[in-house]
């Protein structure tokens, strides 16, 4: 049913102009906070939606989950929220407006990422315990710090590891930042945070399977939008042609 709505959605708007540039009766803008880690996919999944309703504009707002769900406590306007965690997604329905039409739409790995040219200090993930080894996480609370921490527990190098930490970032773009200049030795970041940007950047250390994470991003519709339509088949669209675009993107699909 929400699939045969998104599609009439989209239908409706795509007969009723032909382009932005063609003039629309009215063209909602839908407000999108989404987890720092889906910039690159879903700007990409935003452009497409548009050309498929071209009488919508989508906003997006991108930042750590946390932050992004205690924007919408506060009352800031949002439509669609997707989360890098289901944890943050139940904040939002226990202490806010609510939600609708909540559903997973991918999941992700998390990796270890050094400085390209810095192939010795850390090799392995047993080593970010190592003694004056550098280490950027993202914040606690932030989902990939949270994760981050759960692998460091897993492997059993909690204490180690975080004596070596020397910066948390408010998200996962930020641990990025700090190995591309220099600031650290190594970081913990999903997987497709390592983006044709900054492949050639940094190294690549795998963790392995037994300790890993793997990340499942919730999305859903506020329950206190005023584009319910249009947010919800954008919702649909991230269920639909977004699939192709996530795994573009390296994301995993949600099961």
């Amino acid at each position: 049913m929400r699939r045969l709505l998104a599609i009439s959605v989209i239908a409706t708007l795509v007969g009723g102009c032909t382009g932005v540039d063609a003039g629309c009766e009215f063209e909602p803008t839908l407000t999108v906070l989404a987890a720092a880690s889906l910039t690159e996919a879903f700007g990409r999944i935003g452009e497409r939606f548009e050309v498929a309703g071209p009488c919508v504009h989508v906003r997006f707002s991108f930042g750590p989950s946390d932050g992004l769900a205690t924007q919408i406590l506060e009352g800031s306007p949002a439509d669609v929220f997707a989360s890098a965690s289901p944890t943050w997604m139940d904040v939002v329905v226990e202490d806010g407006p609510g939600i609708q039409d909540r559903v997973d739409f991918a999941r992700n790995s998390l990796v270890v990422i050094t400085p390209a040219d810095d192939t010795t200090t850390v090799r392995s993930l047993d080593d970010l315990a190592n003694v004056g080894a550098k280490l950027v996480l993202a914040a606690e609370g932030v989902p990939a710090g949270d994760y981050a921490r759960e692998i460091l527990a897993n492997a059993g190098i909690t204490d180690g590891a975080l004596a070596n930490v020397v910066s948390n970032e408010e998200d996962v773009k930020g641990v990025v930042q700090k190995i591309l200049l220099g600031e650290a030795d190594a970081g913990i970041v999903y997987r497709t945070d390592v983006t044709e940007g900054v492949r050639s950047q940094v190294r690549t250390v795998e963790i392995p399977e037994d300790v890993n994470v793997i990340a499942t991003y919730p999305i859903a519709v506020i329950a206190s939008t005023e584009n319910l339509d249009q947010a919800g088949a954008f919702v649909d669209f991230v269920l639909g042609d977004g699939q192709e675009i996530l795994r573009s993107f390296g994301f995993l699909p949600a099961s």
